[in-house]
């Protein structure tokens, strides 16, 4: 699988992303093995976050990692209202505890929230500092919040990105480009799947013996500074998006996915779900 380098580390391309695991008692053992299946086969970064079933999908994690955590380049997420220089510390520890390990090798601001993004910049420092965390970067931020943070050491924006929904590559992809900065892609199936359906994608996926959502995360990672995060608990679906990495696609199905999903021709509002 192709690696992006996210945070000074080699990374693949595509990770592991834990949004609505932890929820379900029944389910953890499942969500667990499926993360390290997933790890077996090459996609060694995962993405959690404390708000995820208020701390469920960071112990469904922990568990998964151990005896792993040296594999794996773990990426958590803080919520606005506890990103003070307070608030961030104590969280921080939570998640630490909940996740089972003494650092986290990316921490992002989970959207902007009513701390001044200096405090929260200046938590975020405190903890690289004390060795709590490697790295830090947001989630859900438009060019000019990014602008704001420009040359404070913010590793990547987590947005939502997906052939429908373009909106970052009118001009929030290319300002991260240009600043080197990598993007890190969520829902990159839509929500639910519901790109899968669609006959354009289904027939890219018949050319190339793969399925829909395979090329949904060829489409998602073919900039080399992009990694998508897709969620996973059945074994088939996890080795299927490991499988993606490996997708090549065309001149002429990039051209059928753009006739499909236009991209933009002016700035719209950053979509966040």
């Amino acid at each position: 699988m192709r690696n992006v380098t996210l945070a000074g580390q080699q990374v693949p391309c595509i990770g592991q992303g834990t949004w609505y695991m932890g929820e379900d008692p029944a389910q953890k053992t499942a969500e667990v093995r499926a993360l390290q299946q997933g790890i077996d086969l090459g996609m060694t970064l995962i993405d959690t976050a404390e708000m995820y079933a208020e701390g469920g999908a960071e112990q469904v994690v922990g568990q998964a990692l151990v005896g792993r955590r040296d594999q794996v380049f773990l990426v958590s997420k803080v919520y606005p209202h506890n990103a003070s220089r307070r608030g961030m510390a104590a969280a921080c520890e939570r998640s630490l505890a909940r996740l089972g390990t003494d650092c986290i090798d990316l921490y992002l601001l989970h959207w902007a929230g009513q701390h001044p993004l200096e405090e929260t910049v200046e938590a975020f420092e405190r903890l690289r500092e004390q060795g709590k965390i490697r790295r830090w970067g947001v989630s859900n931020f438009d060019v000019n919040d990014l602008q704001e943070l420009h040359g404070t050491g913010c590793a990547t924006d987590q947005v939502l990105y997906n052939p429908a929904q373009r909106g970052i590559e009118f001009d929030l992809l290319p300002w991260c480009a240009q600043h080197a900065m990598p993007i890190m892609a969520y829902c990159p199936l839509a929500q639910a799947g519901q790109l899968l359906q669609h006959p354009v994608l289904r027939q890219v996926a018949e050319r190339h013996g793969a399925t829909p959502a395979q090329v949904c995360l060829a489409w998602v990672t073919r900039h080399n500074t992009v990694v998508a995060i897709p969620k996973a608990v059945a074994p088939e679906h996890v080795r299927l998006n490991a499988g993606a990495g490996q997708l090549a696609l065309t001149q002429e199905d990039l051209q059928a996915i753009d006739q499909a999903f236009p991209g933009p021709v002016r700035k719209q509002r950053l979509a966040m779900v």
